[in-house]
């Protein structure tokens, strides 16, 4: 099954200039949602993990999917104000601006064994403060898991510490 005939092209969003890659039509086949599971799991392989951390919002929707199967927790992480009790936060820099990104204090513990998940990984700020996050908490990030990556944006290099995997690169 070719994952990438289920991503459509999206021009000029969420703003002029951008090709935005929309899973949704993956999201809405069962058979190619079960398809991509399976491959993001392949990626982690047969490491211990103790949680995932799935990043608002679309890390969601396969981060869930991948805690169920692996038998470990589900753990979000949210823009402000968006977790009851007591968080933690990074901020972070974004081509115009800063943005955050919050935890909740108690979610992992020291040594927990974590893969961070999000739907695509673009220029790795997002998925960076998500790993400091982590790692402020005590916890190892395993791995940073990804149905796809845009690999012209270079990520990579700003995360070169870490494990970044991908189903679909472009």
């Amino acid at each position: 099954m070719q994952l990438t005939e289920y991503i459509r092209d999206i021009q000029d969003f969420p703003k002029p200039g951008i090709l935005f890659k929309d899973i949704t039509p993956l999201l809405s086949s069962p058979e190619a949602t079960a398809h991509a599971v399976e491959k993001l799991l392949e990626k982690i392989g047969d490491q211990q993990v103790d949680a995932i951390v799935g990043i608002e919002s679309r890390g969601f929707f396969f981060g869930t999917l991948l805690a169920q199967k692996l038998n470990c927790a589900f753990i979000p992480v949210r823009k402000p104000s968006k977790l009851p009790k007591q968080t933690t936060s990074q901020t972070y820099a974004l081509e115009y601006g800063e943005d955050t990104l919050e935890i909740h204090t108690d979610a992992i513990k020291k040594g927990d064994k974590v893969v961070i998940h999000d739907d695509v990984l673009a220029t790795g700020g997002t998925a960076g403060a998500v790993c400091k996050l982590v790692e402020k908490l005590g916890g190892e990030v395993m791995q940073c898991n990804f149905l796809m990556e845009l690999s012209f944006l270079e990520a990579r290099k700003k995360m070169e510490n870490y494990n970044i995997q991908s189903v679909i690169t472009y």
